[in-house]
């Protein structure tokens, strides 16, 4: 609660600070109480926040995004937009966004709409795989990518606006992680291989599996071992899935991880299309740079 709320309820100017010199109280920010002496989980300094920024606040930002289901720990910073005709003091642990036009908010501790939030975190970005990343979370967190789009093209002023564009098409084709779009663009496209049809679901020795990157044409899948859906390596599903796929249909299975898409992408492409080429296809692998081993 705020000073001018325990005063609006008759109790006397003093006694919150009096309360908390007592430590029956905690006031997290100048002229806001806790009315408890215990632990003070992410929520209620969250409310704290929210009551000090006073009328009009909402969470934004890594709040709003921990809010919304796009990241999993809670930020020890909480970020709070507030009207651009209000001035609010910084705080420890707290930064204030200030808004010409504040985006719609709602909730029991209101916080920015999840598509604003989206566009909101994206204006602090640092690479394209820091982007997608926060593309394919909001995708998994089934925030519409329309309503993304809508929200940025509502922003008068939004670095890589193209970027952006071309990201949010990349995830509706689906594109799940920065891994995929790296195997797309730096081994796929950069490399001249045929275009591939992500995410496939077939139904294999009883089961349904699902592949990251398929090219039915030439009997070729490949698996990328990224840490979201494969954090220990690969694991004995997979191996089930390789050796199911290949009695089967006939179908082999080159499988990567980071590095091989980031630091070789070259050496790697070399690779799938040879893979291609016992599959049936009689296209060529095209050199991105002197001396690639792809071309």
């Amino acid at each position: 609660m705020s000073r001018r709320q325990l005063i609006e309820l008759g109790i006397p100017p003093g006694y919150l600070a009096d309360q908390v010199r007592r430590r029956l109280w905690q006031s997290p920010y100048p002229g806001v109480a806790v009315i408890h002496a215990g632990p003070l989980p992410w929520p209620t300094r969250a409310r704290a926040a929210l009551v000090y920024c006073g009328r009009g606040a909402a969470l934004s930002h890594s709040a709003a995004a921990f809010r919304w289901g796009l990241t999993k720990k809670p930020p020890r910073q909480i970020d709070v937009s507030v009207p651009w005709e209000r001035r609010v003091a910084g705080q420890r642990d707290l930064r204030i966004h200030l808004r010409r036009t504040m985006p719609d908010s709602y909730g029991v501790l209101p916080t920015v709409h999840p598509p604003e939030t989206v566009v909101d975190l994206w204006g602090e970005l640092a690479d394209a795989d820091a982007a997608i990343t926060l593309l394919c979370d909001a995708a998994r967190a089934r925030i519409s990518l329309d309503d993304v789009a809508a929200a940025a093209a509502g922003r008068a002023r939004l670095p890589r606006r193209k970027l952006l564009g071309e990201l949010l098409e990349e995830v509706r084709e689906g594109v799940e992680s920065a891994l995929e779009r790296r195997y797309r663009v730096d081994v796929e496209r950069r490399h001249g291989l045929p275009a591939s049809k992500l995410q496939v679901r077939d139904h294999v020795g009883g089961r349904w599996i699902r592949a990251d990157v398929v090219y039915p044409r030439h009997r070729l899948r490949v698996e990328l071992d990224g840490t979201l859906a494969h954090p220990g390596g690969r694991t004995a599903a997979d191996t089930w899935r390789d050796n199911a796929v290949l009695i089967e249909r006939d179908e082999r299975t080159l499988r990567y991880r980071w590095t091989h898409v980031a630091a070789t992408p070259c050496r790697t492409a070399s690779q799938v299309a040879a893979a291609l080429r016992r599959g049936g296809w009689r296209g060529t692998a095209r050199a991105c740079r002197p001396g690639c081993p792809a071309g």
